[in-house]
């Protein structure tokens, strides 16, 4: 077998013609440095049956849609800046029960903890 035909294919189109692929999710904005968790943040995860990564994934794309404005605008701020924390709140409780996770990277993206807010 020659080394050309054991290459993977190239990406992106076959010909001008073919359409481009493109992100099915939005682009990570911020890295997250280490990353930490209180055990009771990870109990409540469990319990819910949410994930680690995922929170983490909706964190590092801004999806703070359940935020207050203000909050929101604060965390833009500090994407765009790179000078103050960013911190998300997600419910990943169910209907009529909340059960409430924070997500707060520090100001200079070293570290990244996922707690309670009764953690805080």
């Amino acid at each position: 077998m020659s080394q050309e035909s054991a290459m993977p294919p190239k990406a992106g189109p076959a010909s001008p013609n073919d359409p481009l692929p493109i992100a099915i999710h939005p682009p990570v904005l911020f890295e997250l440095g280490d990353v930490v968790a209180t055990p009771p943040a990870l109990r409540l995860i469990e319990k819910r049956g949410a994930n680690v990564l995922d929170l983490l994934r909706r964190h590092q794309r801004c999806e703070w849609d359940a935020m207050c404005a203000e909050d929101r605008n604060a965390n833009w701020q500090a994407v765009l800046s790179g000078e103050s924390r960013i911190f998300s709140s997600f419910d990943i409780g169910k209907e009529g029960t909340p059960a409430v996770v924070w997500v707060i990277t520090e100001w200079d993206r070293s570290v990244t903890t996922v707690l309670l807010p009764s953690c805080y």
